[in-house]
């Protein structure tokens, strides 16, 4: 009997923005060939994907570049999405940087292991004394509009707009990533002026749990989280960013038996949401 037709997935990328330290249009080149031995596959434009989605099986959003580039496409795509009820990868039911950074003020304020982190200032007494503090967009991305300042203060007005920190010594940044829960691999910078200077890390349990709290806690089925920490002068990792819809993946960074697992594991994850 001949075989039926093979799911057709929509991929969403930005293949010419200018990342720092990194190159989308090479990851989501290789990913869309690997992908096509399992889906037929058509690249689209972010600010094209509202238009286009109802015409495939499935939609996967890669490399799409900050949302605050093209806010009102995004806030179209989601909204089409819905109205279809279009299977979507990651699905958009992120609680991470897919719905902004509140996460980060939520976290904090719960106790978890996070960047003391605040977005009013009746609230800014509940950070911790330090000798700079990092002011930034709740819907920034990409360190746009990232500044430090010497005192925790929030202008008139800003009061959940912006999130302010305590600006941490580290030792280097970490980042575990993940398909549908389960852990893939990590890669660190040993570096913390080389953030996309990337080696393998080889995470102990300890890590391992604190990276799996937070991906329990965005109850995703389905997707790529990336959950990226610091660790701190005392040897604490805590919470940076919580990354559920477009994380970078930098599977340029790792050997090529993991970058197989990988592809063979996402592969597996687009044909279970379509299952």
């Amino acid at each position: 009997m001949p075989a039926g037709p093979r799911p057709s997935v929509l991929y969403v990328t930005d293949l010419a923005y200018e990342a720092r330290g990194r190159r989308y249009c090479d990851e989501d080149i290789h990913l869309t060939s690997r992908l096509r031995e399992e889906f037929d596959v058509a690249l689209c434009h972010p600010r094209d994907a509202a238009a286009l989605l109802d015409g495939f099986d499935a939609v996967v959003v890669r490399n799409s570049g900050p949302v605050l580039h093209y806010q009102e496409a995004y806030d179209a795509f989601r909204a089409r999405a819905r109205e279809l009820g279009a299977r979507v990868y990651n699905p958009l039911h992120g609680r991470g940087d897919m719905a902004g950074k509140q996460y980060l003020v939520d976290l904090s304020r719960a106790g978890f292991p996070v960047i003391p982190t605040v977005d009013r200032a009746a609230d800014l007494g509940l950070l911790p004394e330090a000798p700079e503090y990092v002011i930034k967009p709740k819907l920034g991305a990409d360190s746009v509009g990232l500044r430090f300042v010497r005192e925790a203060a929030l202008p008139e007005g800003a009061d959940g707009k912006l999130l302010v920190q305590p600006r941490i010594d580290f030792r280097h940044e970490v980042s575990f990533y993940f398909i549908d829960r389960d852990f893939q691999y990590a890669l660190y910078a040993p570096h913390p002026d080389k953030r996309w200077v990337l080696e393998p890390y080889a995470p102990s349990a300890a890590d391992l749990e604190f990276a799996r709290k937070f991906v329990e806690w965005n109850t995703l089925d389905h997707g790529i989280q990336r959950v990226d920490a610091c660790r701190t002068a005392q040897g604490e990792l805590l919470l940076v960013e919580l990354e559920d819809l477009n994380p970078y993946l930098s599977l340029d960074r790792v050997a090529q038996p993991v970058r197989e697992a990988f592809v063979t594991r996402m592969k597996a994850s687009v044909r279970d949401l379509l299952a």
